[in-house]
C-alpha cells in the first residue's frame, strides 16, 4: 500500500504540473492573442453578402445578380430533422459544450505534430462561424488559437440559436449557393421545409468538401457521405430505423437548379439592375439590395407572350428563311473528321498519332437513344450548347418522311411535326414576295440541319428567329408607372431594348397631338373643315409633295374624318393653320422634347424619331385626361435589414381634385399632382375622335375585343419601316412598335403588324375591368351638323349627323336652301333660301 502511495504521489503532482501548465499556457495565449482579436460583439450586426434582387410591385422574383446566391433564414425557419443532420455530420455535442471539443482539439494537435500540418482541424461549429465570420482560412496554429479563444467568447455573447443561424447562412455549399436555403433551392428547387430527410442529410454533408461531395460532380461520393450521416443520426437517436431505413435507399435527386424568375422581365430587370449599380456601385451584389418594381406580374407575361405571337405570326406570313445550320455531323467522332486542322500543323506534324488518338477518344463518347440507329452524341452537344429564344426550341433534323419531319430535341427526346406544322414554310423571297408551298418536308430542311420548333397543344410546328422585332410598353395613365414592358423577341437572342432605347419614326400614332393643338389652342372644333387638297411646299432647292396613303383628295373635310382616316394632307394644312412654332410649344408641354421634334411641317406625319416609351408617356396623357405623367419603374429599394433607400413619389393626375390642390392619397402614400396641359373639354373632344379610329378607322381591328372605351391611333412610316399602334382606356394604356433593326420595310401596315399584339395584350389586361371613360365636361355639349360643311343644322333639316363642341365654340348654322326642281317650279329666282319661298 505505501508503494502504491509513493508510486501514485509522483503521478499525481505531474498531472497536477501538467495542467497548471496548460492553464497557465491558456492564460498566457489569452493574454498575447487577445489585443488582436476581432469584435465578437459585431458578429450581432453581421450583414452577409446577398445578390441584389427584383420584384415585381407584388413580390415576384423578376432578377437576381450576384456571385453569392443567398437566402437568409431565421433558426426558427430550419426544420428540427436538418438541424439534427447538421449536428451529426458536423458536432453532435454543439448544444452541450463551451464552444470548443477538447477530443477534437487532441485529435488536431496529434495531427499537427506527426504531419506538420492541421488536417481535421477539429472545429465545432462555433469555431466554424469564428473562422468563416472574423478570421482568414489559413491553417496555420496562430489562426488556431485565435479560432479557440473567439469561439469561448462566442459562447458568452450569443446564444446557441444565435450560432447556428450564422453558420447555416454562411456556410459555402457549392455551385455559388451560400447557406442552407440557397442550396435548398440550388439542388433541389425546394424551400427548407419541403426536403426530404435524404436531401437534408446530402447537403448536411456538404460544408466539409462541398466538391468533393457534391451530388452533381461526384454523386458516389456524395451518397456515401449522405448514408453515414443518416447513420449517425439514428445512432444519436435523432431518427428512427424505419426513417433511416428509407432514406438510404433514396435515390439521389438533385439537379441543377439557376434561378428561375417567377415573372419573364429580363429587360426591365436589366434596368433595374443598372440603376442599383449606379445608386451603390459594386456593393449593389452583395448588400442584400431588393428592388420593387412597378412592373404587375399579371400584365407582364400577357405583353410578353402577346409580343412574341405577333412576331411569329408576322414571321409566318413572310415565309421560311431557311435552316440555322446545315450539315451537323451526327456524332463526336464524324465531327473529328471535320474539325478545321488549321493552327494544329505542329502537333499534328510532331505526333501523326494524334489524329487517331483524338478519333478514338470521341468515339468513346458514343450516345444512342431510342428511335435513331446511329450515334447522336454531336447533336446532343449541338443542341445543349445552343440556346433557346422565347419559345423557339432549337432541334435537329433527323428524318424527312414525305409530309412528316422527326427531329432530335436538347433532352434527348425525338418529337414529329406533321405536314400542319410545316407547310407554311414557303420560301422566303422578299418582305413582299415569297415562293409557293413546299411539296415535301424534304424541301423545307434535311437530315442534321439545325431548325426550330414551337410546342403547341396539338404538337409541334416548325419556327425561327423572327426576322422583325417589336416592344410593347403599358403605363398606368394616372401615375405613369410602366406596369409591363418588353423590349425585343428574346433577351438572350438580343438584349437590345427598344422599348426605351430604340428611335423610330412615330408616323400617324403622333397626329393626335397634332389635332389636340388644334383644339386646345387653335380655336377648331371636330367639325372644323380642312381642306385634303395637295400641298406643294418649296424646301430649299427640294419640292415637298406630302401624300395621303392611296393618293386619293377627298377636298374640304371634317378634323374628325381626317383623324379616323388618317389623311396626311389634312393634318399638313391642320398644322399650317395652328402654327409651327404655336404648335411646338404646346408639344414640349405634352412633354415632347423641342430639340428631338423636327422644326417642319413634315411634323404633322410624324417624322420625329421617338422610342415606344416616349410615345406611351404621350398616350397617357391622352387616356388621363390631360395630365402630363412621367414613365417610372423603380417603387421602392430597400438594402440590407428592410432599410428603406429609395422610395418613389411620381406626379400624379387627378381629374376630380379641387383647384388649388397640390398632392394627392394614393394607395396610402402622398403623391404631388401632376401639371394640367390642356383643358378637360379639349381632351374629352380628341379622346372621342380617337374612339372613332377603332369604331370606324384604321382600328378596327380591335372590335373584337367588344368594349366601348377603347380609343388609339395606328401609325406606318414610309416605305412601311416601322407599324405602330398605341391605344388606351382611363386605366390602362400600351403602345407596340414592330420593324425590323436593318430598317427594312416590314412590308405591313401598323393595323397589321402592331394592333394584333396590342389587342391580344389588352383582352386578357381588360379583362374583367368595367368600361373606363372619361367623364363628359358639363361645357360639352352635341349638335347637329352638316357633314360635308361642318355647320349646325336647323331643327327638320335631314342628312345631319351629331357632333360635340365646347359650349362656347358652336359652329354657324347652315343656310336653309331647297331643291332646284322646287325652285322652279315655285317661280322664285335668285337666292334659293327658305325665305325667297316662303
Amino acid at each position: 500500500m505505501k508503494l502504491l502511495r509513493r508510486l501514485l504521489s509522483p503521478v499525481f503532482w505531474l498531472l497536477l504540473s501538467l495542467c497548471a501548465a496548460g492553464l497557465l499556457a491558456i492564460v498566457g495565449a489569452s493574454l498575447y492573442f487577445a489585443p488582436g482579436l476581432p469584435d465578437v460583439h459585431q458578429l450581432q450586426d453581421t450583414k452577409l453578402q446577398t445578390p441584389l434582387r427584383i420584384y415585381t410591385r407584388d413580390g415576384k422574383l423578376i432578377g437576381e445578380y450576384g456571385d453569392q446566391r443567398r437566402i437568409p433564414v431565421t433558426f426558427d425557419e430550419i426544420p428540427e430533422t436538418f438541424v439534427d443532420a447538421l449536428l451529426a455530420a458536423e458536432d453532435s455535442n454543439f448544444f452541450s459544450h463551451p464552444g470548443i471539443d477538447p477530443k477534437g482539439l487532441a485529435r488536431a494537435a496529434v495531427q499537427l505534430a506527426s504531419s506538420g500540418s492541421i488536417q481535421s482541424g477539429g472545429s465545432t461549429i462555433t469555431m466554424q462561424v469564428a473562422r468563416n465570420y472574423l478570421l482568414t482560412l489559413d491553417q496555420t496554429f496562430t489562426r488556431k488559437i485565435r479560432e479557440i479563444l473567439l469561439s469561448l467568447q462566442m459562447e458568452q455573447i450569443l446564444s446557441k440559436q444565435e450560432i447556428l443561424e450564422l453558420y447555416v447562412n454562411k456556410i459555402f455549399l457549392g455551385h455559388r449557393a451560400y447557406g442552407i436555403a440557397a442550396a435548398a433551392r440550388t439542388y433541389y428547387d425546394k424551400s427548407l421545409d419541403e426536403l426530404t430527410l435524404a436531401e437534408q442529410a446530402m447537403l448536411a454533408g456538404l460544408p466539409k468538401a462541398p466538391s468533393s461531395f457534391n451530388p452533381l460532380t461526384n454523386p458516389q461520393r456524395a451518397l456515401i457521405r449522405r448514408n453515414w450521416i443518416l447513420l449517425r443520426m439514428k445512432e444519436l437517436g435523432y431518427i428512427e430505423p424505419q426513417a433511416y431505413d428509407e432514406a438510404v435507399k433514396a435515390p439521389i435527386t438533385a439537379a441543377r437548379h439557376y434561378t428561375r424568375p417567377e415573372v419573364e422581365a429580363p429587360y426591365v430587370a436589366e434596368m433595374a439592375r443598372s440603376f442599383a449599380v449606379d445608386r451603390f456601385g459594386d456593393k449593389a451584389y452583395t448588400d442584400n439590395v431588393r428592388i420593387t418594381t412597378t412592373l404587375d406580374s399579371k400584365l407582364q407575361p400577357q405583353a410578353r407572350d402577346a409580343l412574341i405571337k405577333g412576331l411569329i405570326d408576322y414571321d409566318t406570313r413572310h415565309g421560311w428563311r431557311g435552316v440555322e445550320e446545315s450539315g451537323i455531323a451526327a456524332s463526336l467522332a464524324e465531327a473529328q473528321d471535320q474539325t478545321d486542322q488549321a493552327g494544329l500543323e505542329e502537333e499534328i506534324s510532331r505526333s501523326p498519332e494524334v489524329l487517331e488518338t483524338a478519333r478514338q477518344a470521341a468515339q468513346k463518347s458514343e450516345k444512342r437513344i431510342e428511335g435513331i440507329d446511329r450515334d447522336v452524341s454531336n447533336w446532343l452537344k449541338v443542341l445543349d450548347r445552343t440556346p433557346d429564344y422565347g419559345p423557339l426550341a432549337a432541334a435537329i433534323v433527323v428524318e424527312n418522311d414525305g409530309k412528316q419531319m422527326k427531329v432530335l430535341l436538347a433532352d434527348a427526346s425525338l418529337a414529329t411535326i406533321g405536314w400542319d406544322g410545316l407547310k407554311w414554310a414557303r420560301e422566303y423571297k422578299s418582305s413582299r414576295w415569297r415562293g409557293g408551298v413546299p411539296g415535301s418536308a424534304a424541301e423545307i430542311a434535311k437530315v442534321g440541319d439545325l431548325v426550330r420548333v414551337i410546342k403547341e397543344d396539338d404538337g409541334y410546328r416548325l419556327g425561327q428567329l423572327p426576322d422583325a422585332q417589336s416592344a410593347i410598353v403599358s403605363l398606368d395613365p394616372e401615375s405613369g408607372a410602366i406596369l409591363a414592358l418588353q423590349g425585343g423577341f428574346s433577351y438572350s437572342a438580343s438584349k437590345f431594348n427598344r422599348a426605351i432605347q430604340a428611335r423610330r419614326q412615330a408616323g400617324s400614332i403622333f397626329k393626335p397631338f397634332i389635332y389636340l393643338s388644334g383644339l386646345e389652342q387653335g380655336g377648331m372644333s371636330p367639325a372644323t373643315i380642312i381642306n385634303n387638297a395637295p400641298v406643294v411646299m418649296q424646301d430649299g432647292n427640294k419640292v415637298w409633295r406630302p401624300e395621303n396613303a392611296g393618293g386619293k383628295f377627298t377636298g374640304p373635310t371634317r378634323i374628325r374624318v381626317g383623324l379616323y382616316r388618317s389623311l396626311n394632307l389634312v393634318s399638313v394644312r391642320l398644322l399650317q393653320t395652328v402654327g409651327l412654332e404655336k404648335t411646338l410649344d404646346f408639344l414640349v408641354k405634352v412633354g415632347f422634347k423641342r430639340e428631338e421634334l423636327p422644326n417642319g411641317l413634315s411634323l404633322a406625319l410624324g417624322s420625329a424619331s421617338l422610342t415606344p416609351l416616349e410615345m406611351a408617356r404621350a398616350y397617357a396623357v391622352l387616356s388621363n385626361g390631360g395630365f402630363r405623367v412621367e414613365p417610372w419603374y423603380i417603387d421602392t429599394v430597400t438594402r440590407g435589414d428592410d432599410e428603406t433607400d429609395y422610395e418613389a413619389h411620381p406626379a400624379v393626375a387627378c381629374a376630380n381634385c379641387t383647384p388649388g390642390m397640390v398632392t394627392v392619397n394614393r394607395d396610402g402614400r402622398q403623391y404631388p399632382l401632376a401639371e394640367r396641359i390642356a383643358s378637360p373639354e379639349s381632351m374629352y373632344l380628341i379622346r372621342d375622335m380617337m374612339e372613332d379610329v377603332i369604331k370606324r378607322g384604321t382600328g378596327r381591328g380591335a372590335l373584337t375585343l367588344g368594349r366601348d372605351d377603347l380609343a388609339g391611333k395606328t401609325g406606318t412610316t414610309n416605305d412601311q419601316r416601322d407599324a405602330w399602334f398605341s391605344g388606351f382606356n382611363s386605366k390602362l394604356v400600351a403602345t407596340v412598335w414592330v420593324g425590323k433593326d436593318s430598317n427594312d420595310t416590314l412590308a405591313e401596315y401598323g393595323a397589321q403588324a402592331a394592333l394584333p399584339i396590342w389587342v391580344d395584350y389588352m383582352r386578357g389586361a381588360l379583362k374583367g375591368m368595367p368600361s373606363a371613360r372619361m367623364e363628359r365636361p358639363d361645357d360639352i355639349v352635341s349638335a347637329t351638323i352638316d357633314p360635308e360643311s361642318g355647320k349646325r343644322l336647323h331643327s327638320g333639316q335631314s342628312g345631319g349627323v351629331s357632333e360635340l363642341f365646347r359650349k362656347d365654340n358652336l359652329p354657324p348654322y347652315k343656310e336653309r336652301t331647297i331643291r332646284k326642281e322646287l325652285e322652279q317650279q315655285s317661280g322664285s329666282e335668285g337666292t334659293g333660301t327658305f325665305e325667297a319661298i316662303f
